[in-house]
């Protein structure tokens, strides 16, 4: 497997026989960088949506092998994760620094060697999958105390280490990496729903949860509503069905569950990829999915917008949703604030052609297999489906009109299904627009509404069982031993 080598500014000292080095903004720059290759990014990825967040991400856009990916990329920023990594490394820290009597120690690991305490290197590279590491410790009260881990860049390099960062990287390319195990557990039939009554809007309204909580003896469950203060609960339970918004906390909800073996829906990983359009466009291109003509925006090609795709067109930040941070562009006055306000918050944009609609299809997915499918009208008057308050006004949304599967064109749930299925076997929701005979994906998104009176017009009460009965099942196949198949 060919190794690709991204740096965030060019670097004549990194020469790596038998790899590319390429800098970031040519990597994201360059969609025929695809193909079966490990990318090992060596830039700063510590900015949220910054160029090195993006070139992990869109490593996994195009089947690629990024280190770090996102999932390491996330879990660096999350302190529960510092304090599990602490206790699992603290035996072989104790023993390692045990002579050490400063108050404080610096470890930084270059794909998992140091030239003086390799075993602990060793380890910290097996359960943090970043390239360039910086471990700090402390010692209070006699005891190694792990205070951060951060990930470097190669900016971050001083010259002297320079040398032995290029030997760590020759032999890195030279091996193969040991892949992550997965955990595994047994444990009780009860699923915990996850949803925050402070939430608006929410993805599954209160008498949507109550339905689920009173299918789940149906399918041979319980199912209790959790809210985000019961984060210590979870061993509690065998499943999380996560009904909020998968951002900050609940996010960390979802890590818990994933790394307790248990089914999680929704899963990490699809959070990640369904969370960002960039990487959703890639995954959608790269598998020749048919999408509004798109282009993916950066500083340099800002001038491109217009005669790519003409006004008005369709400028979203790339962690947008529910329709927020997406916005019609009519004038290029316009698009110039527009953008120049964006690319404050994400180093990417997106742009997409303008095709007006009176509805988007909405194809329910799930393990795989449609499980509803209905039209989203857009808001009286609105160009959304959700037309955003104004002045402390609620929002106003568009109907919603359920069919069956059958009723629906064959072309919508079967490009609904491919798209949904490069992602996962979790729950997601595929957004189509129709334009005569033509199909387009917009997007698939993780946690799709599921609210009484709207997505269950048609199915009703099998609505909740279906999705519930999943759950049993994978919670039988965990306590038999039965290993999950892994997405995509």
């Amino acid at each position: 497997m060919k190794t690709v080598i991204v740096t965030d500014q060019s670097q004549n000292w990194i020469e790596i026989p038998d790899a590319t080095v390429l800098t970031a903004r040519r990597y994201l720059a360059a969609p025929e960088n695809e193909g079966r290759a490990q990318v090992l990014n060596l830039c700063r990825t510590g900015r949220y949506q910054g160029r090195g967040y993006y070139v992990s991400l869109l490593a996994e856009a195009r089947g690629q092998r990024p280190i770090p990916d996102v999932k390491t990329v996330e879990d660096l920023r999350s302190e529960p994760f510092v304090r599990t990594l602490e206790a699992e490394i603290q035996p072989l820290v104790e023993e390692t620094l045990h002579h050490d009597q400063s108050e404080r120690f610096q470890l930084e690991v270059f794909l998992g060697k140091h030239p003086t305490h390799q075993a602990l290197a060793e380890q910290l590279f097996a359960k943090v999958r970043a390239p360039l590491l910086r471990a700090i410790f402390t010692r209070a009260e006699g005891r190694w105390r792990l205070e951060g881990v951060q990930a470097l860049g190669l900016a971050d390099i001083p010259l002297q280490s320079r040398a032995l960062l290029v030997e760590a990287v020759k032999a890195f390319v030279a091996e193969s990496p040991a892949p992550k195990r997965q955990n595994a557990r047994k444990d009780r039939p009860r699923v915990a729903i996850l949803w925050d009554p402070s939430e608006d809007p929410r993805p599954s309204n209160e008498e949507s949860l109550q339905r689920f909580v009173k299918a789940a003896p149906l399918v041979g469950l319980e199912a209790e509503l959790i809210g985000p203060d019961a984060l210590e609960r979870l061993p509690e339970f065998d499943a999380l069905f996560n009904r909020a918004g998968p951002e900050g906390l609940i996010y960390e909800f979802l890590r818990k569950a994933e790394s307790l073996g248990m089914p999680v829906v929704d899963d990490p990983e699809s959070v990640l990829k369904c969370g960002n359009k960039v990487f959703m466009q890639e995954l959608l291109d790269r598998h020749r999915i048919a999408t509004p003509r798109t282009l993916i925006v950066h500083r340099e090609n800002v001038g491109e917008i217009v005669a790519t795709l003409g006004l008005p067109c369709v400028l979203k930040l790339p962690d947008s949703g529910f329709g927020l941070n997406v916005l019609k562009i009519e004038s290029e006055e316009s698009l110039r604030k527009e953008t120049e306000r964006f690319f404050t918050k994400s180093e990417l944009l997106i742009a997409q052609e303008w095709l007006p609609s009176d509805f988007d299809w909405r194809v329910g997915v799930y393990d795989r297999r449609p499980l509803f499918v209905a039209k989203y009208f857009m808001a009286p008057g609105h160009w959304k489906i959700i037309k955003e308050g104004e002045g402390g006004q609620a929002a106003v949304e568009g109907k919603t009109e359920a069919m069956t599967i059958g009723e629906a064109p064959e072309q919508v749930i079967s490009t609904a299904l491919r798209a949904a299925n490069l992602v996962g076997r979790s729950l997601y929701g595929a957004d189509l627009k129709q334009v005569g005979n033509r199909i387009y994906v917009i997007e698939v998104n993780v946690n799709p509404n599921i609210d009484a009176g709207n997505e269950d017009q048609v199915l009703g009460e099998a609505l909740y069982r279906e999705i519930l009965g999943v759950f049993a099942r994978r919670i039988a196949e965990a306590a038999e031993g039965v290993e999950q198949r892994p997405a995509p």
